[in-house]
């Protein structure tokens, strides 16, 4: 019953990883095979959740060594260039925010998730992962930095012409959500010198 209650998150957790829905759940159907088929392994009264996240996790980078001799394929590049762009500008910023989600490295993204949208304490994620807490610490802090960083990467260069930028990130289950508001910019009254 605790695997079945698994799949949304190990869902959510495959398309942070795969960055595409199918291929996500081909890696949560090969996880389920996988665990299925070694059942009789998992030891009672430990967290299946972080077992079953192991198993995708290393289904994810037995794939992506597979793939790396592989030549990319451009899926849905051509159509996204004869597509109009939306008008809505959250549609526009949650690209944004996809866009960066996937320029993060691997690893970080996984420490990201696992930590953010999973709810998993840093000892749970270092257990899935192989490594030491701090290092999840450190891939969680560089990765939500690296996140902040693209997506500031869009303001003007000159100080005079930024506009302050709010960016919010909730990542639940599997949505992502990225707001961002720019503050209008208030005329400060106090520096003005009366004649």
């Amino acid at each position: 019953m605790e695997l079945l209650a698994s799949i949304p998150r190990l869902r959510a957790f495959a398309v942070s990883l795969s960055g595409n829905a199918s291929r996500a759940d081909d890696l949560v159907q090969e996880t389920l095979v996988r665990a299925w088929g070694k059942l009789a392994s998992f030891v009672p009264g430990t967290n299946m959740a972080a077992w079953l996240y192991t198993i995708l996790r290393n289904e994810f980078y037995s794939e992506f060594r597979k793939r790396s001799h592989e030549v990319p394929d451009p899926d849905g590049h051509y159509a996204a260039a004869l597509s109009c762009l939306p008008s809505q500008e959250f549609h526009l910023e949650f690209q944004d925010f996809r866009g960066a989600f996937a320029a993060l490295p691997p690893l970080h993204r996984e420490a990201l998730v696992l930590v953010g949208a999973c709810g998993l304490s840093y000892d749970e994620v270092a257990g899935i992962c192989g490594c030491a807490i701090g290092t999840i610490k450190s891939r969680v802090n560089r990765a939500r930095s690296k996140l902040a960083a693209l997506l500031n990467e869009g303001l003007p260069a000159e100080p005079d012409q930024r506009l302050p930028r709010r960016t919010t990130v909730t990542l639940c289950g599997s949505q992502a959500i990225a707001r961002s508001r720019a503050a209008r910019a208030k005329p400060d009254l106090s520096m003005r010198r009366h004649a």
